[in-house]
């Protein structure tokens, strides 16, 4: 990989996760309601996404040409400018598994206004962008499969949980608002 390509790989990558890291809050000491299992799943699925993307490698420089170095910043910025957005406006809302804090409230302010789940349209957007700069183009497209997989599984337990709490109000926002690829209901 060209040195241009591995900074902006790496660069990427610092900053999606900058927010999670420094950000977003870890343990919270709040009653709530989770359901793990459907969540550790869609990780799994996210994580072999990932892993299949950076293990069957392109050789060395052979695909790398100024529009995959262009379209993997564009998708690279999405990633970062959803996840910047996303985690402050989900504050103390935050959390890895899926749940429900006993005083939950459902955001729809910023990104959440755009797509129900910001966070998982920056792992699409950053999957591609690694994708584009370091896999060949059939372990791309199966680590897509599997990331949007391993999202489904997660989105589906979180809507669960967000409207058994929310009800209409959430069945309304669900009804005007994508999952998590802007204009795909």
């Amino acid at each position: 990989m060209h040195t241009l390509a591995r900074t902006e790989l790496l660069a990427i990558w610092v900053l999606w996760a900058f927010p999670y890291v420094f950000l977003a809050p870890k343990v919270q000491k709040r009653p709530s309601v989770t359901v793990a299992a459907p969540s550790h799943a869609g990780v799994l699925l996210q994580a072999v996404g990932f892993l299949s993307v950076w293990y069957f490698r392109v050789p060395e420089g052979l695909r790398l040409n100024p529009f995959t170095v262009v379209a993997a910043l564009i998708f690279g910025a999405i990633a970062n400018v959803l996840m910047w957005t996303a985690i402050p406006n989900l504050g103390k809302q935050f959390r890895i598994q899926a749940g429900l804090y006993e005083d939950h409230q459902l955001v729809r302010t910023g990104p959440y206004s755009i797509v129900r789940h910001p966070i998982y349209a920056s792992i699409i957007a950053l999957m591609i962008a690694t994708g584009l700069l370091v896999s060949q183009w059939l372990w791309l497209i199966v680590g897509l499969v599997l990331c949007v997989a391993g999202n489904e599984i997660r989105v589906r337990a979180e809507e669960q949980l967000l409207e058994s709490r929310f009800g209409d109000e959430f069945r309304e926002y669900r009804k005007y608002v994508p999952a998590y690829i802007p204009f795909v209901r």
